[in-house]
């Protein structure tokens, strides 16, 4: 039983059931009227709430969008943060912020399905390796404005992060291994396979 209490299970637990709240799916719902998961893409993150939403109201659309994207970002930091409050040794971070992935992307509140891990990665590499993920997210941001296309934007920027992490960190700190980063960049990927699919078909939507 002492398991059950043991910190870092309690903090993995916390990561990936924390992560796995629909933030977009329940604003949507609550505030739109609308359930994201049967409209547009069907992904609960910010980009279809804004897509699905615009359609009934423009204005609304945007809010809902940034609150996602920002409680999204925010619900893996958090639980890092408190592990580095109560001591937590790197390997442990970094296994939080891969199962605050994991929790996103399979989530237990909707039949281990979820959204495409993005904001939720971006947000505890931020935590983890803040001046790759600056990089990232300004590379990120940048794409989206020339490309309009929120999928390949966001792989692109998930790209410069793992080039930066290794010019800017060749050894992780802690855990001399980039296992962590590979992981979450391997889930965003997978998650991201049928908008591939459609770019490759030159199908894919723009915002």
């Amino acid at each position: 039983m002492d398991i059950l209490f043991n910190q870092n299970i309690l903090l993995y637990l916390a990561a990936y059931l924390i992560s796995g709240i629909p933030f977009g799916y329940i604003l949507a719902k609550q505030f739109a009227g609308v359930d994201i998961k049967n409209a547009g893409s069907g992904n609960i993150g910010a980009t279809n709430v804004l897509r699905v939403v615009k359609e009934k109201d423009p204005k609304l659309a945007k809010k809902l969008g940034a609150a996602t994207l920002f409680l999204d970002a925010i619900k893996g930091i958090a639980v890092i943060l408190v592990a580095k409050v109560l001591g937590a040794p790197e390997s442990v971070l970094w296994t939080i912020a891969v199962l605050s992935v994991v929790g996103h992307c399979f989530s237990a509140f909707l039949g281990f399905e979820g959204g495409k891990g993005v904001a939720t990665g971006f947000g505890v590499l931020l935590v983890m390796m803040p001046i790759a993920a600056i990089i990232a997210i300004a590379v990120w941001f940048i794409a989206g404005k020339g490309l309009k296309i929120s999928s390949l934007s966001s792989l692109i920027g998930l790209v410069a992060f793992i080039i930066a992490s290794y010019v800017i960190y060749p050894e992780v700190p802690g855990i001399s291994s980039h296992a962590p980063i590979w992981i979450i960049a391997a889930i965003i990927f997978y998650k991201h396979l049928p908008n591939i699919i459609r770019l490759i078909k030159k199908e894919e939507g723009k915002i």
